[in-house]
């Protein structure tokens, strides 16, 4: 099976190991980080492994190309239908991205109340560790933001694209979206992402930066069942 189909999971066991907990048999980000957990497989064992990270009452994202078992002691409170999509050929340099500067732990405050504005996907405290992030500031203000999120050998995840309600229809996030695929490349790794099917919008966005739809994927939020 090819890593990207179970692109959680390959993040967990390798680049990510080190934001993670967990076993061999399931792992999570830790939980200042992000949401996002996995499974090794659909075993019994493996499935127990991945209720044991979830406290009662809590929520964990999952997310992969094959149908999503869930544990018994969960339940699925939400579960949707995504798209997994590749960048298909090369972008811009950098030097092609004016006014777009790194951000960095003294920007994470800002970073957290940009997300939780616009929800871009998980984002906590300590998701901007997770890889490299991009932004863009209008007046002193952080307008808009995008950076890396799942990684694992050969592929690294756009994600945490979004922009401020002021500071929208101006293309900042088609800049920015372009600016982390391309020093994704500059590694010499393939950037990917993953929008909701739904979202024409974003997809229509990404194709005209050259990413191409690889696959379809599931996506479930499951809750730890109360003691």
């Amino acid at each position: 099976m090819h890593p990207l189909d179970h692109p959680v999971w390959a993040s967990l066991r390798s680049v990510h190991e080190p934001l993670s907990i967990g076993t061999a048999l399931a792992r999570r980000f830790a939980r200042d980080v992000n949401l996002f957990a996995s499974a090794a497989d659909d075993s019994p064992a493996a499935l127990a492994a991945l209720a044991e990270l979830v406290q009662p009452g809590e929520q964990v994202f999952v997310l992969q190309v094959p149908p999503i078992a869930v544990p018994v002691q969960c339940v699925a409170v939400k579960e949707a239908r995504g798209v997994q999509m590749l960048a298909t050929r090369s972008l811009p340099g950098q030097a092609a991205f004016d006014g777009i500067e790194p951000l960095s732990d003294a920007d994470a405050p800002e970073m957290l109340a940009l997300a939780r504005l616009t929800e871009p996907g998980p984002f906590l405290a300590r998701t901007h560790t997770m890889g490299r992030f991009l932004g863009v500031r209008i007046d002193g203000r952080l307008a808009a933001m995008a950076g890396e999120r799942l990684r694992l050998p050969g592929y690294t995840e756009v994600s945490g694209v979004c922009t401020h309600p002021d500071f929208r229809g101006r293309g900042l996030a088609r800049r920015l979206s372009a600016a982390v695929a391309a020093h994704i490349q500059s590694r010499g790794e393939q950037p990917f992402l993953h929008a909701w099917r739904s979202n024409s919008t974003a997809i229509a966005l990404y194709e005209s930066l050259g990413f191409e739809l690889r696959t379809e994927v599931n996506v479930a939020v499951l809750e730890r069942r109360g003691a």
